[in-house]
């Protein structure tokens, strides 16, 4: 009997509860608070702990719940932060697992975005990589099992990362995620400033717009905006606090948002 390839969580217990039932309470509460709304075609979420950025992530996957069983494909965009890889990096592996079972890997699009050269297989940028693992167990609850493309952005272009939204783009089927965190270690006011700027440059569709700084997946980011903008998308912004409104320090906050693109 074959042996799949697993990619082994790599900070369950840390970012969110390791114990299942735990984690599943957790998301089903983060979501259960959110507004209702039309399922978006793209969402944006953070990745930090749950603890600190669960209740605004909970609020962009309350929103594409309600397709559960029509979504069957989601190709998940996140930051490097772990490897300098110069490209859009995609895992060998066939399966994440996370506590509430294996997430099956989209290798279907996988390979063919690498046959179209458009992302390397690298999985030293998956290694210890969380920005794509904490959406995963929120995409379970959400959706269900799906196939997920989980792609690490390096140091590229955002318009590499656009044309592989576009070649990756499917129909009602497929749902796009892009995982970042805002702004960085500033003060709680700072942070709140910065952030409404950065979301004003999201909700206007203007990467453009978008220093380096303003979000950790910064390009990933960019690379959606490029794609919402030529396909006349609506983005919505669905929450925006800092970490200091939901874990209490205010001297070295993260900013974090969740938008709806539809």
């Amino acid at each position: 009997m074959r042996t799949v390839r697993v990619r082994q969580p790599a900070v369950a217990g840390l970012f969110y509860p390791a114990d299942p039932a735990e984690l599943r309470g957790v998301i089903e509460n983060a979501m259960a608070s959110a507004e209702p709304g039309p399922v978006p075609k793209a969402i944006v979420a953070p990745h930090a702990g749950y603890v600190y950025s669960g209740p605004v992530a909970g609020s962009a996957y309350a929103r594409v719940a309600p397709a559960r069983g029509t979504i069957k494909r989601v190709v998940l965009l996140g930051p490097a932060h772990r490897a300098p890889v110069v490209a859009v990096a995609a895992p060998s592996a066939e399966a994440f697992a996370t506590p509430l079972g294996l997430v099956r890997v989209d290798e279907e699009r996988r390979d063919a975005l690498v046959d179209q050269r458009l992302v390397a297989v690298r999985d030293d940028a998956h290694a210890g990589e969380h920005s794509l693992e904490v959406q995963l167990p929120l995409l379970q609850v959400a959706l269900g099992d799906v196939a997920v493309l989980p792609l690490a952005v390096g140091r590229v272009d955002p318009g590499q990362v656009a044309d592989v939204l576009e070649a990756a783009w499917g129909g009602e089927e497929t749902l796009v995620v892009v995982s970042t965190d805002l702004s960085h270690y500033h003060d709680r006011a700072e942070a709140t400033q910065i952030d409404r700027r950065t979301a004003a440059a999201v909700i206007a569709k203007r990467p453009d717009r978008l220093g380096p700084y303003d979000a950790c997946g910064v390009v990933a980011l960019q690379g959606l905006l490029v794609v919402a903008a030529a396909l006349g998308l609506d983005v919505e912004l669905l929450d925006l606090r800092t970490s200091a409104d939901t874990a209490g320090d205010s001297h070295r906050v993260v900013g974090y948002g969740a938008f709806a693109l539809a």
